[in-house]
């Protein structure tokens, strides 16, 4: 773990000497370029969701949770579940 850190690390270094390297007119155009595509992907994902809201039959139904097991039939019946572990073949004796 302590040598993926120290190779992360290095990596990170190196990134960051590469980018100091830049000139700084590079690196404001980048960095505008990043915030213009991070703009344009939330106003997108904001009118997606609106688009999506605004749905006429977009009607969400909240109701309890139920048990499937429960539903089949009375609890007291059901077995035991360490009873009904079935074992396998490979383990068996002959």
């Amino acid at each position: 773990m302590k040598k993926l850190r120290a190779n992360m690390d290095r990596y990170f270094d190196l990134l960051d000497e590469r980018w100091r390297a830049l000139p700084l007119r590079k690196q404001r155009q980048y960095t505008l370029y990043f915030f213009v595509v991070y703009l344009l992907l939330t106003v997108v994902v904001i009118g997606k969701v609106m688009y999506d809201t605004s749905k006429s039959g977009n009607n969400m139904v909240i109701k309890h949770i139920e048990n499937p097991v429960l539903k089949n039939g009375n609890p007291a019946r059901l077995p035991d579940s360490v009873s009904t572990i079935l074992k396998n073949q490979i383990y068996e004796r002959k």
